[in-house]
């Protein structure tokens, strides 16, 4: 086992599946020679050549179409795009195209490309770099959709979308890129050392698509979270004290509604939790969802804490992220509730 922060745990789950299998191919802006701009991808291509870690142009639409065409012809593409803010140049092939293949085909073509993206806040990037579209593309039938919250799941993850012949969107939280974040700006995210998922194997291993995983066990409240917000939770569950179970989605879609359920009917009570838009967001499905699962269980009204329904401001970047203090807030409203 090695100990390694999310970045290194995707750059050796690029690193392990390119040497297992020659068909896997890296395809993005910056990917090759400058390692990627997070670095993710960094000695890819001194070590596998110009002709499977490929620096692409600055047009999303053109990679995605690019990486659909090599899937489509035997290869296992993984497309970078570099920001999530930029993979609306790319959406229609997406949609259109990717996610439509097989069945358009009845099954006699697919195309297994994996479209790795950062994404969300906690990094100034305003607006333009701040994004989290996590949830239009939960939306979207004929892709997977995965977001990990530590570097053991992210490279567990990242290995089997890579050898899924499902199309999987496979989001980042840059915000965690270099260890965990328990929601307060003025502190720095610390070392992965610290965390037990720090320790990650070198070698080849699968995280199952489709599963959720407790990240913190609990039996007063469940709060139902991914990515960055997951330490966010566990945070403010210690601040408060209250005995508050953490679910790490992990796989948005498919999602892994029996485990969300079950601790949802122990414990009676929910909050669910992201950086994303409220308004729409991927939390009203799991709302929707868990309200329908565990009407007769639930104490109290399901509560939800995500980011506000604007852009994402440069100039207050800490009011709008659902920091510690706004998610122990929503933990008090859902455990006062009746």
């Amino acid at each position: 086992m090695a100990q390694m922060n999310m970045i290194e745990a995707i750059r050796s789950a690029h690193d392990v599946v390119m040497d297992r299998d020659p068909s896997v191919v890296v395809i993005g802006e910056d990917v090759g020679y400058f390692g990627g701009v997070f670095r993710c991808t960094d000695g890819l291509q001194r070590k596998y050549g110009e002709h499977r870690v490929i620096d692409a142009p600055i047009a999303e639409g053109g990679i995605i179409g690019a990486a659909i065409g090599m899937g489509v012809n035997g290869l296992r593409p993984v497309a970078e795009i570099q920001f999530a803010d930029y993979i609306y140049p790319g959406f229609d092939q997406i949609v259109s195209e990717l996610a439509r293949l097989r069945y358009r085909s009845c099954g006699e073509f697919f195309s297994p490309v994996t479209i790795r993206t950062p994404c969300g806040g906690g990094i100034r990037g305003g607006q333009t770099h701040s994004q989290s579209p996590e949830g239009i593309f939960t939306h979207v039938s004929g892709i997977k959709v995965v977001m990990p919250s530590n570097p053991y799941d992210a490279k567990g993850l990242l290995i089997s979308s890579i050898e899924s012949d499902d199309p999987v969107v496979f989001f980042e939280p840059k915000r965690i890129y270099n260890g965990p974040f328990d929601g307060d700006p003025e502190k720095p995210a610390v070392s992965w050392s610290s965390h037990p998922k720090g320790e990650v194997p070198e070698g080849y291993y699968t995280v199952p698509l489709g599963e959720a995983e407790i990240a913190r066990p609990g039996d007063e409240l469940t709060i139902v979270t991914y990515g960055t917000l997951v330490h966010v939770a566990i945070a403010a569950a210690e601040l408060t004290g209250v005995d508050a179970e953490v679910i790490d989605v992990r796989s948005m879609s498919p999602l892994d509604v029996t485990t969300l359920a079950e601790s949802v009917r122990r414990t009676g009570r929910c909050l669910i939790a992201h950086e994303a838009t409220r308004f729409s967001g991927y939390g009203a499905e799991l709302a929707a969802t868990l309200q329908k699962e565990c009407f007769y269980h639930l104490e109290a009204p399901i509560g939800r804490v995500a980011g506000w329904d604007t852009p994402y401001p440069h100039a207050f970047e800490w009011q709008y992220f659902p920091g510690q203090q706004r998610m122990a807030a929503g933990i008090r409203r859902v455990m006062e509730a009746e």
